[in-house]
């Protein structure tokens, strides 16, 4: 059980975990212990999370995103096993935080009277100065 937040926990049904040979460093290790872990999340079948929470995690994990709905997300950073599984797990975990925050809706705002009345007066004021460019006229 993976445990996000208070109220959100992961069963270990939801996750499979795969193991294989990382690159990288680990001398002759690298080519006999399978380091390298994949973390597959079934997200869309997921029962503990909402639907709005589901669409904000695809949107976030991008191509990490599978097509039948899960979340895979691979560690090879260290020589241990166990390392690189704690590892898959916390970005996990950060990535389903992340989801659960819900954008703040935005607040449409009018400008007010005295930023109105100065951008036009701008306006007004550079329309004049371009006005006087162009030909000379002569007097003579």
């Amino acid at each position: 059980m993976l445990r996000i937040t208070d109220t959100i926990a992961i069963a270990d049904w939801e996750m499979t975990e795969s193991f294989s040979r990382a690159s990288g460093p680990g001398g002759q290790n690298v080519n006999k212990v399978s380091t390298a872990v994949e973390l597959r999340f079934e997200a869309a079948r997921s029962p503990h999370l909402s639907p709005a929470v589901k669409a904000r995690l695809k949107r976030l994990a991008g191509r990490r995103w599978t097509l039948d709905g899960a979340i895979v997300i691979r560690a090879e950073e260290t020589r241990s096993q166990a390392r690189n599984r704690e590892i898959a797990r916390e970005r996990l975990a950060e990535l389903i935080r992340a989801a659960l925050v819900a954008p703040k809706r935005r607040v449409a705002t009018k400008p007010t009277l005295g930023s109105e009345r100065r951008r036009l007066k701008a306006k007004a004021e550079r329309g004049a100065v371009k006005a006087l460019r162009g030909r000379v006229e002569d007097t003579d």
